[in-house]
């Protein structure tokens, strides 16, 4: 028996491997430091099945210090976008776009749901985002929706494992300005960052 525990835990160990990270240096994130020069803003992303309406991904989106995406267990990789524990760096509007088109495909759409807050409220969703580390696959709500509760005015949400329903608690923030973005192709990373 304590021969399968073993052997279970070290199987375990080893899918935790092949999770690790990516660690970007603090000077190739720095190159690419970019702030929206708006309003601070919270952005929850959505991707969502057009068939099924059923949540694929949950991401957030900080214009705090620097505009950047928590979007933990994702799988968006470029190597003008530096990641470090599933947050990417450089957000400008081109690579928000180039994001958003990864996503967006004939199967999907991408729902954005923007919250204007106050510089402190987006300063600690940013330390939240960037202390908190790479996340497991399949806990991309959870981890949002957990990170969005800490923040002083998002209290009420609760949370969840399913994208949908952080969406919907979203939706019932006042002020929040929802937009629903499509496209109709294979939404392959590669034809997104051309443009990069």
């Amino acid at each position: 028996m304590r021969i399968w525990i073993m052997i279970t835990l070290i199987l375990g160990l080893a899918a935790c491997a092949e999770n690790s990270p990516i660690l970007a240096t603090p000077e190739t994130i720095a190159a690419v430091s970019y702030r929206d020069e708006g309003p601070s803003k919270l952005t929850l992303i959505t991707v969502v099945n057009n068939e099924t309406g059923a949540g694929g991904h949950s991401a957030l989106m900080i214009n705090g210090p620097q505009r950047i995406i928590f979007d933990p267990a994702g799988s968006f990789r470029t190597e003008s976008v530096p990641e470090r524990g599933d947050v990417l760096y450089g957000i400008t509007p081109q690579v928000f776009q180039v994001y958003r088109s990864t996503h967006a495909r004939a199967t999907h759409h991408v729902v954005t749901q923007e919250i204007e807050v106050s510089a402190a409220q987006a300063q600690m969703a940013y330390q939240l985002a960037t202390s908190n580390g790479a996340v497991f696959g399949g806990f991309c709500a959870n981890s949002t929706s957990k990170m969005l509760s800490r923040i002083p005015g998002f209290e009420q949400i609760n949370i969840t494992m399913s994208p949908i329903k952080l969406q919907n608690q979203v939706e019932k923030i006042p002020g929040v300005k929802t937009e629903k973005y499509y496209e109709d192709d294979e939404g392959t990373i590669r034809n997104a960052v051309e443009t990069l």
